[in-house]
Order: structure tokens, then C-alpha cells, then sequence
């Protein structure tokens, strides 16, 4: 394999270090450090201190928080505290961290354990038996300590965590193969990433041992040989994963290389064969095929806990290697999918990102649901200052273009960026130095320029070189030495690869969505207690040429859209839309439904007719539909009191699913109205086998498999009888195999009748 590294590491600076100037940023920072000094930290901290039997200061929160994940909060909460302290150095933060470290160490027990959840939650993982991601939850926690020790050094949160990690190693290392395995098919977040991270603190070779407890090498080599095995699996579980191999490879050096071959195969993959034009990826919360977007467009694209990840990952790739790849990757995911996430007005953080055209953003409360993505979106939004610059010995590299102050201590020099892009094209920059530097400054142009920059210094046209796409400026800089660059921009359509008619617009960096109004926008629930858009009534989701058809169209693109004098809109031409569309930043759509990605069809085309008539089956199924769980996926099946012996969800042929062996069983809780069916999807693979399922205890159905083998996957409705939802508003519905495993795939319904879908 080529090179994948540079003989140069860069270093990132320090939140103290960078000041953002910007007006949207800054009150994007405020909203989110408002909120969390208005949380009551006795809540937050009531599930740690009843696990260890002690009085509970303060009642728990509700949602999430009162639930088998309840105190992940507090670990995406210590991390968010801890960045903002280290921006703010402000005294009542720093109080505020140091009584929950207190408390949390009086919370710690015996043996090191320390949560909001009983252990017994690891032996349920252990014994396969229905468990909401406990190791998820204990990398927050861990995660969350060593980042408070890293920003104000205190020793009671290195005791806390140095414990805790000894607890995760004494359970981790006595695993057999086969337990690790059971182990690692159940959600686990960054459990290799914060271990290495804590062994990188303690030195203690039992942490980095345990570590190694939680790199998945079967999947790391797909990935590392080039083969795509995402199809199916859980995004949000896989991408901290790979910046755990990453790591691996961080701090143990180029005897792991092997790690980091597998992380830069594996960002390539997402980026370029599973991510949307907002950098934002998955449908409910799953990969699908690679470069089959457009099929997967939904209410439920793009969780925004993986454009987290996916930064997380970006940032220490191009630390490694300079490639200007995962800079621009960076910044549009920063923008579109990031600062895109927060409601400027509540500071409040959206969970799904709807790439189907017609929906709206939904926001967590405050106290209510606390999400995975609130948690996210507490990190994200302490440290949007993050990643704009990197430096090594006099080397200055600048990557993102917001108005900012650089505290460049290692060289005695200030630097301010001053820009209003993109609402203009000029990037400015001020030195303030005591003393003559000689400094290089690596100025990224970023792959939107339509075409090349200009560069002056002091008002002089320069013309840099040109290194690895950085403008390299490098001279002895004196104070009030000033840089101006001018990157020329322009409206852009990107395709869909398994739609080329599908297109999305942005402009210079920032992705432009079209405003649809204010109808109807009803919330609705998916999963535990997640608030998702609904779109009840019709949409008009394509876009038609007029006098040419979508090819010719696309040809003179910059013929067919026009900006509305200086404002940040524009509007098209030539089409059957050119007086209702106008595309502005979608990061600042907060009030209305969106499109992002329109259908080019053609006049009269069968793909119209096709695209309409398949709107109207989609709509029939979302109206039949009374109540449906995603088989497999644990939060969704949670939600629906999933229960269950020897059974466990994974991924096969690419379908979410739940299997279950001989002797086991497994249930859930479904809403019914009278009339309605159940409709179940099998696999034919499971040959010459038979699956009885109950409703209330009752037989209903025995389904009996074919015997003939093949590889696909079917639908059967069963007709639930009058006797068993009569007087109910929902069932229990148990599924029992017959002698060998057995399982169910997908999406488990409950219909209104089959006849209606």
C-alpha cells in the first residue's frame, strides 16, 4: 500500500488557543454553554449514587436518563464541561466539575465499577439476553473523565478513572474468544478508543490490554483489504471503532500499521460511497449498500452522532497525513451537518437529519429526551473552535475559514482571520508579532474553488506554491503584515451514484436546501422516546425541465441559476419551479420543511409516472401502518419491551434482524386496532424449520419455512382474529423456533388490513 502518512505530524492547538469571532458561532457556543450550566448536576449524578447504594440528591431526569442507558448523559456532560472550561477558564465551571468528580468517586465502588446501571446490565450482554449497549455507555463515562483530567489536571478524576479502567480490564481479560465475540456484537461505542487513551495516562499495560479486548481485527481486515462489509450495520457503532484502530495505531506506533490502513480504507468508504452532501451518512442509523443513496433517502438519514464521529476521525487523519481530503471533508460536515444540528434560537440539537425531500428539523428539549445526539451535540458545540488551525515547529496550517483569533504561543505570534465567506469572497488575515518570524503558512484551497485563488500580501499580488492543495506562504512575517485571498465560488450540483438525476445544490462550502412552508409539521416517535418529522401530506419532490430534458439541463447549469442580488438565495430557471424554489444556507433552515436533493424527471417520462406512482405506495404503507419496530436495532426494540432467551440482533445479508435458538424465545409489545395483520419478514435460508408465533399467548401462526434454499428474504401478513385485539390497544407477540435458530428481519409491522398496502 502507498504511503499513508507524511514524515510530519501536525499538532492541534489548544481550545484556549483559538477565539471565534464569528456572531453565528459564538452564540452557537453561548446557547450550548447556557444549557449546560442550567442543568442540575444531583440529577444527572442520582442513578450513580443508588447503583452504589446511596440517597439520591435530586430525582433522575426522565427519557433516556431513566432508562438502561441512563448516564451516558453524564459522560458526554463531563467532556462538554471540561472543553468549555478549558475555552473560558470561568471559576463556577470549574467548581461545578470538581463536585461531580467528587461525587462520582464517592458513587465509585469497591471494585472500581462505576455507573447509573446495575452491572447485571454486563452479564445480561454476556448471557445474550436483551441489554440497552452498556459498554456505550461506560466509554462516556470513561471518556468523559479523562477528558476533565486532561483540562483542569485534577487527581481525584485520574484516581476515578484509573479504577474504573482496572474494573473494565478484570472483566474484559478473562473473556474467552467466544464470550469477546458475543461482547462485541452488542453496541460498544469507543470502548478501544478511550482505553487507549486512559493507557496513554496510566502506562498500565492491563488497560492497554483490555483495549485490544475491544479492536474487532475480523472486521478491521475487511476494511484494511479494501472490502465493503458495512452493508447493514450499525453506523454510529462502527465508526468508533475505526477511530479506536486509529489509536491503536497512535499509540503504539507503525507496528500497528495494519490499524491505520483499516481506518483510511474505512473513511474512504463512508465518504465516497455512503455519505450524503451534508457529509452526513446511514439511514436509520444503518449503512446500506454502498452508493445506494438516493433508495435510502428518508425521515431517518443522517444521525448526527456519526458526522461527529466522522470529524473525530477526519481531524487525527489529517493530522497524520496533511491530505487536504479530510479537511474539506471537515468543513462540510462542520457546516452543514454540525452547525446545521443546532436550533440558534434554543441551542437545542437535532438526532436525525432528513435527506427526504418535505421534512422538517426536529429538536431535543431540554429535559426531556437527552438523546445520544443531545450528548454529541454537547461536545460539538464546545469546541466549534476546533480544527481551523494545526501547527508543527513554524509550520501553520489553516483549514477552515471563519473569523477567528490564533494564540500562536509556541511562536509568540497572533493571527486574525477576518471573513465574511461566503457571502463574500475575500479571507483576510493580520500578523501581530514582537519580533520578525520566520513562519510558512499552508493556506488550504478548498475543492469548491471554481478556479484559482488570489493571493496578496501587504496589498501585493503574490503568487504562492502550491503544495499538496495549500497555498504555501513562507517568509519572515513582521507585525501588521496582512494576507488577503480571494476564492472565487459559484452554485454546484452534486449527483446521487445510484440516481444521477437526483441532485443536491450547494454553494462555495455551504449546502443550499429549498424552504417548503410551515403545513402541517407534526411530530411524530421512533425508538425510545425520538422525536421524527412527519409528512403526512404530499410533496412535490422533483423538479421538471422545461424545453429540454434533465441532461441538456445539467449541461448549461450555470445558465439555469441566478442569485437574488446579495443576498445568500437563488433561484433556478427553465423549470417548472423557477417562481416557488429559492435555495439558501440549509444550516440556517430551522422553521420550515426542507428540500435538499430534488429528481430531475423529464416531461412525460415513464420515470415521472413511476416516481408518482411510487409516492402513493409509500404513503399508503406510512397511513396503514399502526405500530412497527426495526428488528435488531436496540433502542427501537426497547421501546417495544423487547424480551427474550437466548437470543441476540445482529446483521445478516445486509438486514437488521433478531435470531433466536432452539429453546429460546423472544417478544414484543405491539400497538393493534381491530382489523389489522401482522406483517413479518423471514429468510429463506432458514430451510426445513418452522417458527410459532404468539399473540397474547395465544398460537396465531406457524410459520413453516421453505425447503428449497435460496438467498432472499420475504414478507408474510398474517391476519390478527377479531378475539385477540378486541377491548386491546396493544399485544404481546412472541416468536418460539421449532428444533433449529430461527430469526425475523427488517421492520416488524402491525397494518391496518394487508388488503390496503
Amino acid at each position: 500500500m502507498k504511503a499513508l502518512t507524511s514524515n510530519t505530524t501536525l499538532q492541534h492547538f489548544g481550545l484556549d488557543q483559538v477565539l471565534l469571532l464569528n456572531d453565528y458561532q459564538t452564540n452557537a457556543f453561548q446557547k450550548e454553554l447556557n444549557y449546560l450550566i442550567s442543568y442540575d448536576v444531583d440529577r444527572l449524578l442520582a442513578g450513580f449514587r443508588e447503583t452504589n447504594g446511596l440517597q439520591p440528591k435530586a430525582a433522575k431526569y426522565p427519557g433516556w436518563e431513566d432508562t438502561e442507558i441512563r448516564g451516558h448523559t453524564m459522560g458526554h456532560y463531563l467532556t462538554a464541561v471540561s472543553q468549555a472550561y478549558a475555552q473560558t477558564k470561568d471559576k463556577d465551571l470549574l467548581t461545578r466539575i470538581e463536585y461531580l468528580v467528587a461525587e462520582l468517586f464517592e458513587c465509585q465502588h469497591d471494585t472500581g465499577y462505576l455507573s447509573a446501571f446495575p452491572e447485571t446490565l454486563f452479564d445480561n450482554v454476556e448471557n445474550r439476553k436483551p441489554a440497552w449497549v452498556p459498554w456505550y455507555t461506560m466509554h462516556k463515562i470513561i471518556a468523559g473523565l479523562i477528558s476533565v483530567y486532561q483540562a483542569t489536571g485534577l487527581q481525584q478524576a485520574y484516581d476515578v478513572v484509573h479504577r474504573l479502567g482496572d474494573w473494565t480490564a478484570d472483566r474484559a481479560l478473562s473473556w474467552s474468544d467466544e464470550l469477546q465475540a458475543t461482547v462485541l456484537a452488542v453496541e460498544y461505542g469507543g470502548m478501544n478508543d478511550c482505553l487507549y487513551d486512559l493507557y496513554k495516562l496510566t502506562g498500565n499495560n492491563r488497560h492497554l490490554e483490555a483495549a485490544h479486548k475491544f479492536d474487532e481485527v475480523s472486521l478491521f481486515d475487511a476494511l484494511r483489504e479494501g472490502r465493503d462489509v458495512l452493508k447493514g450495520k450499525h453506523a454510529n457503532t462502527m465508526i468508533p471503532k475505526f477511530i479506536g484502530a486509529l489509536n491503536r495505531y497512535l499509540t503504539l506506533g507503525e507496528s500497528e500499521r495494519s490499524y491505520l490502513e483499516a481506518a483510511v480504507n474505512f473513511w474512504d468508504t463512508v465518504v465516497y460511497h455512503h455519505s450524503y452532501i451534508t457529509g452526513g451518512n446511514s439511514e436509520c442509523e444503518h449503512f446500506g449498500e454502498p452508493d445506494l443513496l438516493d433508495s435510502k433517502r428518508s425521515d431517518v438519514t443522517c444521525e448526527t452522532c456519526n458526522s461527529y464521529n466522522m470529524l473525530k476521525l477526519s481531524k487525527e487523519l489529517f493530522k497524520l497525513t496533511q491530505d487536504s481530503k479530510y479537511a474539506d471533508f471537515y468543513e462540510k460536515t462542520y457546516i452543514n451537518a454540525i452547525l446545521s444540528s443546532q436550533n440558534p434560537d434554543t441551542g437545542m440539537t437535532m438526532y436525525f437529519q432528513p435527506m427526504a425531500t418535505g421534512y422538517f428539523k426536529i429538536y431535543s428539549s431540554p429535559f426531556e429526551h437527552f438523546w445520544c445526539c443531545t450528548g454529541t451535540g454537547m461536545e460539538s458545540f464546545t469546541k466549534l473552535n476546533d480544527s481551523i488551525y494545526f501547527h508543527t515547529d513554524n509550520k501553520l496550517y489553516i483549514n477552515q475559514f471563519f473569523s477567528s483569533k490564533l494564540d500562536w504561543q509556541e511562536q509568540q505570534v497572533t493571527i486574525t482571520q477576518t471573513t465574511s465567506l461566503p457571502q463574500t469572497d475575500l479571507v483576510q488575515f493580520n500578523i501581530e508579532t514582537n519580533t520578525p518570524k520566520p513562519l510558512a503558512f499552508h493556506i488550504r484551497i478548498p475543492n469548491w474553488s471554481d478556479g484559482a485563488i488570489e493571493v496578496s500580501v501587504n496589498g501585493e499580488a503574490v503568487t504562492p506554491v502550491i503544495e499538496k492543495q495549500y497555498a504555501v506562504l513562507e517568509r519572515t512575517w513582521m507585525d501588521g503584515d496582512t494576507i488577503a485571498i480571494r476564492i472565487p465560488m459559484k452554485v454546484t450540483y452534486s449527483r446521487l451514484p445510484d440516481a444521477p438525476y437526483s441532485i443536491g445544490l450547494q454553494y462555495g462550502p455551504i449546502v443550499l436546501s429549498a424552504a417548503l412552508g410551515t403545513e402541517d409539521m407534526v411530530e411524530s416517535r421512533t425508538g425510545v422516546i425520538v422525536n421524527v418529522a412527519t409528512r403526512r401530506m404530499a410533496v412535490k419532490d422533483y423538479i421538471v425541465p422545461q424545453g429540454m430534458n434533465s441532461e441538456e439541463w445539467l449541461q448549461r447549469f450555470d445558465e439555469h441559476v441566478s442569485r437574488k442580488g446579495e443576498e445568500l438565495a437563488f433561484v433556478l430557471k427553465n423549470t417548472d419551479e423557477d417562481h416557488h424554489l429559492v435555495f439558501t444556507p440549509h444550516y440556517q433552515q430551522h422553521q420550515e420543511r426542507y428540500g435538499i436533493y430534488w429528481s430531475l424527471l423529464d416531461e412525460g417520462s415513464a420515470e415521472l409516472l413511476q416516481h408518482v406512482k411510487q409516492a402513493e405506495q409509500e404513503r399508503r404503507l406510512r397511513e396503514a401502518t399502526i405500530d412497527a419496530v426495526q428488528v435488531g436495532n436496540d433502542q427501537y426494540e426497547l421501546e417495544h419491551q423487547v424480551q427474550g432467551e437466548l437470543t441476540h440482533g445482529g446483521t445478516w445479508e445486509g438486514l437488521n434482524g433478531r435470531m433466536v435458538e432452539a429453546g429460546g424465545w423472544f417478544s414484543y409489545q405491539m400497538k393493534v386496532q381491530p382489523g389489522a395483520a401482522l406483517a413479518a419478514t423471514f429468510n429463506r435460508m432458514h430451510t426445513n424449520r418452522s417458527f410459532d408465533i404468539f399473540v397474547d399467548g395465544e398460537l396465531l401462526a406457524a410459520e413453516q419455512f421453505p425447503q428449497e434454499w435460496k438467498r432472499m428474504f420475504y414478507e408474510r401478513i398474517f391476519e390478527l382474529p377479531e378475539a385477540l385485539t378486541t377491548g386491546k390497544d396493544s399485544v404481546t407477540v412472541k416468536f418460539v423456533p421449532n428444533e433449529k435458530i430461527n430469526g425475523i428481519y427488517g421492520v416488524l409491522r402491525v397494518i391496518r388490513h394487508s388488503d390496503t398496502v
